[in-house]
């Protein structure tokens, strides 16, 4: 018997230290080589505030606008990293950052699910569909951020122990310093477990004034005098607390066999809310004042978000992933008898809302998706097959099962990173590398008023370049910068919108432009070269002088 027990134990550690390595590498060849256009900006916005301090103000573009440097501890990060490893050292921060966040959320499932082998599957799963969304940008570090709030959370409400409310409260800290724009959303994921609970208490409203009236009589006997008064309190007494027996049975009979959906009682949701409360102040412990508080509100009234791809609303049928993790839902909950907690529902329900609203909220859809998904797989099969989990779990831990799995895990692997063999960390297709070398060596930069378009402004501003525009939305926005129209008349300069083109150039005395060699811009000028001097071009860029 000791025997047997010894070689489970021997199976789990070579299973744990398996999951842990195939995780590791799945991570890394997700991760992405080549580097994103926001990455260039934070690179020199991190060296900036090194040398300057948070001064509030941009340096980067020639419109001297003010800029609230939303995620000044991570460009710092960034910039420490790259000033001593190059992008070298960035690409390894993303692989870092990627395996960090597969481990947290496999560590995250096995605590909450207890179950290690749909942990791992759900992890590998979770982590191919978030792909797209690995890049070298400060969501990296919140998507970390949010998968362990989730673990506090509930780790809290199930023990009570100090340490989970010491985790709760250092993280929004950490938010409001590294990527402030998602500030509001760490509170959002308080709210469904706060939800429940009212529901909770009011589906036990008859139990909670019936024990308030026994509570109230047992006060009355104390004070009364009269023997005939005391008898007939007491036989009130009886006949609640005979309702009351009736109430709990009807209550715990319901609650043992819900339909579908399971309401949690937990009175640690009192003191969460009192936590939740504590952290809505820790917004005001960065240099960025109120920015917390009112960053993502300024946002959501500008037209920026309308017109960037990542904000653009979800259309399912362009994203069949998604939709395949929708039917997996759906599914589970329609044709087994797999009941799903209140709190899990409201945060599918949420989230599910909020992807179709953005797309780029699908990331928060498939991090704390996947924990809800587990805990219905977990529980179908705890139902329908008690012992298939541990089974199966006990063969992968097994010589055979070892080179399986690896095998697998590692041959999916080497079909994501083998397409990226050869990518370089600056894509020469969609920034202008060699653009912007000739800038540098044929035109004073200092005098000059370039006009740019989006896409690449970030790469400009990280070669020294002073730009019309880059990546950071909101910093050419009313909401941010009143009076600022920049966003706007880009829009309209790119797209050819209005037939003002030449006058909103003279607005802002521009020069000379840089644009893709097939952008609608360079149709128009074309038509009129007159007016302007072809200088540079390549396969992908050209710049032109305006004469």
């Amino acid at each position: 018997m000791e025997d047997k027990k010894n070689k489970i134990d021997v199976k789990n550690i070579r299973f744990n230290v398996m999951v842990i390595l195939l995780i590791a590498i799945f991570c890394f060849a997700i991760a992405p080589v080549t580097l994103q256009n926001d990455t260039f900006y934070t690179i020199k916005i991190g060296e900036h505030i090194i040398e300057n301090g948070i001064d509030m103000q941009d340096p980067f573009s020639f419109h001297n606008l003010e800029y609230t440097y939303p995620h000044w501890l991570y460009d710092v990060f960034i910039y420490l990293i790259y000033n001593v490893g190059g992008q070298v050292g960035i690409y390894i921060s993303t692989v870092v950052l990627s395996i960090i966040l597969g481990l947290t959320m496999y560590y995250t499932n096995t605590k909450l699910t207890k179950n290690k082998l749909t942990s791992f599957i759900i992890t590998i799963g979770a982590m191919y569909l978030l792909k797209n969304f690995i890049a070298a940008r400060a969501q990296l570090v919140t998507f970390i951020l949010f998968i362990l709030t989730v673990y506090f959370i509930e780790s809290f409400l199930e023990t009570k122990k100090k340490r989970y409310i010491v985790g709760l409260i250092i993280i929004p800290i950490i938010i409001a310093n590294v990527h402030v724009a998602v500030f509001p959303f760490y509170f959002v994921l308080y709210l469904p477990y706060i939800a429940e609970y009212m529901i909770y208490i009011l589906s036990n409203s008859g139990i909670i004034i019936n024990n308030s009236k026994i509570n109230s009589l047992h006060k009355k006997i104390l004070k009364e005098t009269d023997t005939k008064q005391i008898e007939d309190i007491k036989n009130k007494i009886l006949k609640l607390e005979e309702k009351q027996e009736k109430l709990i049975k009807r209550y715990k009979k319901a609650n043992e066999n819900p339909y579908k959906i399971k309401i949690v009682g937990n009175n640690n949701v009192k003191l969460l809310i009192i936590i939740m409360i504590i952290c809505i102040f820790t917004g005001l412990l960065t240099p960025l004042q109120e920015e917390p508080y009112t960053y993502l509100l300024k946002t959501m009234q500008g037209n920026t978000t309308q017109n960037i791809s990542e904000h653009l609303p979800l259309t399912l049928i362009n994203n069949l992933n998604l939709m395949c993790v929708f039917i997996l839902f759906l599914a589970i909950l329609t044709f087994t008898d797999t009941k799903i907690r209140l709190s899990d529902l409201f945060m599918l329900a949420g989230l599910g809302l909020l992807t179709f609203y953005t797309r780029r909220q699908a990331s928060m859809f498939l991090l704390i998706g996947s924990i809800i998904l587990n805990r219905l797989i977990c529980s179908m099969f705890n139902k329908y097959s008690p012992n298939t989990c541990k089974n199966v779990q006990n063969k992968m831990g097994g010589i055979i099962g070892m080179i399986t799995t690896i095998a697998i895990v590692v041959a999916i692997s080497i079909t994501i990173y083998k397409p990226k063999i050869n990518d370089h960390f600056i894509d020469e297709k969609s920034y202008p590398v060699d653009a912007a070398t000739y800038i540098l060596d044929n035109l004073d930069i200092n005098n000059i008023r370039l006009y740019n378009e989006y896409n690449y402004g970030s790469y400009l501003l990280f070669r020294g370049i002073p730009v019309f525009i880059d990546s950071r939305a909101d910093l050419y926005s009313p909401e941010f910068n009143k009076g600022v129209t920049v966003f706007n008349d880009f829009l309209n300069l790119s797209g050819v919108n209005n037939d003002k083109i030449e006058e909103t150039l003279d607005k802002y005395q521009i020069t000379h432009l840089i644009m893709y060699d097939n952008s609608k811009l360079r149709t128009f000028i074309k038509q009129d070269e007159e007016k302007y001097s072809l200088l540079y071009e390549d396969d992908y860029f050209c710049i032109y002088e305006r004469k």
